[in-house]
């Protein structure tokens, strides 16, 4: 009898549900592209209910538990036109009504993922970069992306490491408290963008959030500001990953060289049943020793993020980035240059695996990044987007520099003490897509609102004197020697700030379907708060400037969506304090690029590539005043151009090639007389070269196993170049080489980076890592 009740419930309640389903119905279908590519994350509702649902990541959606009757369908994307299709319900069965969608812009459509692309390692497609829905093949801009797929398959555990996929960037700089810069034409790049507005970080940042990063090449502050585009070499922008909808994750574990131990995250669900609220989680934990005598960092990084299809017409996206690490700084050596000779960091005899320090002298940092979005749709032609994004970063222990006495003396420079940066954007964008008269237009009018302020409260330490040719068995260089000097240091107290507020407008406008015109346009008011000194409560040195920034662009396509030659002038600037001796207040400084090229993409995006030619002319920049050693003057000028060469190709099933070549040619045209003519230290090697090949079985016994390799090399560069003095760093070739094997619910990976052990120092003197082994092993769910 006991046995009998639950199997009597069972079958009731089944019985019930059996009918309740017969009485009901069901509409399912597919949402796919142009390209008959399954498009996610698309919202589907019936007008008649007020119900809906958003597609998976196949494109599928399905709305059950419906009363027999007619109903209408709306499928709706911000960025394209509605569109409302006839339905009827019928008991017990399933409706199928399936939209391939015909705007030629789906690609890039501003809440759409595109899946299932041929080529995985090009995903070239942006929101951010026009800060319109622009295909690659449409945009004047010179842009290179590198996609969550590249970035696992060469299991790129750092910034760092993602940065070598993009042409021109060398070895990247690691700044002590984890913060990391490139180099992109001639000029030092940071990733201060996150998701197209501004999420800098003064620590390390895990890639584990990561969708992709694209580097947006040359002055692009009409567009970002100068703010987010701190560089007339461009800057970098990492977008994050966003809810999709279904279940689903992985968690993963790395292990390797110097005591690696890596473990990460990733967790995906709908939170209610109609799978309008989506929820994800990544996080990560890093711990590694350095390969030198002494040093190690230690992090963790937790990121949510939350999507919800409020109404068909409104949605939300609040993402949020946390991220610790306490950890030693890295060898940033200056070498003497007082003997005035040229030398070369290979000759100096400096020891490469020697860290000069102690593990006692450490820095936490701590970061957080707050980003939310707003998107409603006001017409078919409209969109409203408001954007809010919040950065705070903090350091606080020991960051030190190694500077040099003699040709074999050097002494540590230590900053021990607090930092604090904060940043506030906002962004109001309205995004238009018309047409006046047979004209089409796409027209994006913000207005942007920056709020930065800072606070030091730090001692500058200067270490004891010491031999690194023949240096001590034991560091001198220990928190406990550091504080014995503190009373010797140089105290910096004080905060600082500024305002910008700036409204901007972009159009691009198509006199036909193949030939378009970009015109853009940004009026920049900055207002700085000057620097408020806590010991003498004064504030010194506010000021306000207004600057303007244009850019203009044309592009005409030889085959449609295949083909482009386009040409472009961009503009980029820096605000600038002070006044000569005549007491004339000094402007913005300017730089202005003119730009070329030819885009491909052909053969059904198994191959696509970028040629490009770039001039950038920097102006009106500060120098000393060659008659009043007491003044500078607003007349000096750099120029800086090259060539760029990017690919992506898929040539057969399974085999992948990512490949890129920068030639970069800088110098001072008007400048101090011991910099006169040069080229700038610090803007990199003139050539670089990058790629990346792998090949993944794709049927058979051995399907899923696969390898790679590439590489990255450059020509020699400066960390000091003037008249008197030359500090080379040599050229570098650093291969690397992996062995992977994917499948459904798991994949495991090797590889060994810089195989051959070679010695390569970044721009400021950093010995890179020798050959480093890792292992991995994900579980998918």
């Amino acid at each position: 009898m006991k046995l009998l009740l639950p199997i009597f419930l069972a079958c009731f309640f089944a019985g019930i549900n059996s009918s309740f389903a017969q009485n009901t119905g069901t509409i399912s279908g597919q949402i796919t592209s142009v390209d008959k590519l399954p498009l996610e994350s698309v919202s589907v509702s019936l007008i008649e209910l007020n119900k809906g649902t958003l597609t998976d990541n196949q494109g599928n959606y399905q709305i059950s538990n419906l009363t027999p009757g007619k109903y209408t369908i709306r499928i709706q994307i911000l960025g394209a036109a509605e569109k409302d299709l006839p339905v009827e319900v019928t008991s017990g069965q399933t409706s199928i009504v399936s939209y391939q969608l015909n705007e030629e812009n789906i690609h890039a459509l501003q809440e759409v993922t595109v899946m299932g692309s041929t080529n995985k390692f090009s995903k070239k497609e942006s929101i951010y970069v026009a800060r319109l829905p622009l295909k690659n093949m449409e945009n004047p801009q010179v842009y290179t992306t590198v996609p969550k797929e590249l970035i696992q398959e060469q299991m790129a555990i750092d910034l760092g490491s993602i940065s070598k996929n993009v042409p021109g960037a060398g070895i990247p700089m690691l700044a002590n408290q984890g913060r990391v810069t490139f180099r992109q034409r001639g000029f030092e790049t940071e990733p201060n963008a996150r998701n197209g507005v501004a999420g800098a970080a003064f620590s390390s940042i895990d890639p584990a959030n990561i969708e992709r990063v694209e580097a947006i090449k040359g002055p692009s502050a009409a567009l970002f500001g100068t703010n987010v585009s701190s560089s007339y070499g461009g800057l970098y922008n990492r977008v994050t990953k966003k809810p999709f909808n279904g279940f689903g994750g992985e968690v993963s574990y790395t292990g390797g060289s110097w005591n690696l131990n890596r473990l990460t995250l990733d967790v995906n669900t709908p939170v209610n049943a109609d799978k309008t609220i989506l929820f994800r989680m990544n996080g990560a934990t890093t711990f590694e020793k350095s390969f030198q005598d002494q040093g190690f960092t230690r992090s963790l990084s937790i990121a949510p993020s939350i999507s919800y299809q409020i109404t068909d017409r409104l949605s939300l996206w609040l993402d949020v980035e946390f991220g610790q690490a306490k950890g030693t700084s890295v060898v940033r050596f200056n070498p003497f240059t007082g003997s005035n000779k040229t030398q070369s960091i290979k000759d100096m005899k400096f020891p490469y695996k020697r860290l000069f320090g102690a593990n006692d002298l450490t820095y936490d940092t701590q970061m957080l990044n707050i980003f939310a979005q707003l998107n409603y749709k006001i017409s078919e032609q409209w969109t409203s987007q408001t954007v809010i994004s919040r950065s705070r970063s903090s350091i606080n222990g020991y960051i030190s520099a190694l500077n040099g006495r003699t040709d074999s003396t050097l002494r540590a420079s230590v900053t021990r003490g607090y930092t604090a940066f904060i940043a506030t954007d906002i962004q109001q964008n309205f995004i238009g897509d018309f047409k006046i008269g047979n004209f089409r237009n796409r027209l994006v009018v913000g207005l942007d609102y920056y709020n930065n302020s800072n606070s030091f409260d730090r001692i500058a330490i200067n270490g004891p004197t010491i031999n690194f040719i023949n240096p001590p068995a034991n560091s001198k260089i220990n928190a406990q020697v550091i504080d014995a000097l503190a009373s010797t240091g140089t105290v910096r107290a004080e905060n600082n700030g500024d305002n910008s507020y700036a409204v901007y407008a972009s159009d691009v406008f198509n006199v036909n379907e193949r030939l378009m015109a970009m015109l853009s346009l940004r009026v920049d008011r900055y207002k700085s708060q000057g620097v408020y000194n806590i010991a003498t409560a004064v504030t010194t040195g506010a000021y306000n400037q207004t600057a303007l920034s244009p850019k203009l662009g044309l592009v005409y396509q030889l085959l449609k969506d295949r083909v482009s030659v386009f040409g472009s002038y961009m503009n980029g600037f820096f605000n600038k304090a002070g006044s000569d001796a005549s007491g004339n207040a000094f402007k913005p400084e300017q730089a202005n690029q003119l730009e070329y090229g030819i885009k491909g993409d052909v053969w059904n995006h198994k191959l696509v590539g970028t040629v490009s030619y770039y001039d950038i002319r920097v102006k009106d920049v500060i120098r000393a005043d060659p008659n009043d050693v007491n003044y500078s003057i607003q007349d000096g000028s750099q120029q800086s151009k090259g060539v760029e060469f990017e690919l992506t190709a898929n040539p057969v099933k399974g085999l992948n090639i990512v490949a890129g070549y920068a030639y970069n040619d800088s110098k001072y045209t008007k400048a101090d007389e011991t910099l006169q003519g040069l080229r700038p230290a610090l803007s990199g090697p003139a050539r670089t070269l990058n790629f990346w090949v792998s090949y993944r079985i794709s049927q058979g016994k051995y399907k899923g196993l696969g390898l790679g390799f590439g590489g990255n090399s450059g020509s020699d560069s400066y960390q000091t170049n003037t008249a008197k003095a030359k500090i080379i760093i040599p050229s570098y070739t650093l291969l690397d080489a992996s062995i992977f094997y994917d499948q459904p619910r798991y994949r495991i990976r090797f590889k060994l980076d810089n195989l051959t052990s070679e010695q390569a120092w970044s721009v400021r003197l950093t010995p890179q890592a020798p050959a480093r082994f890792m292992g991995n092993l994900v579980l998918k769910f």
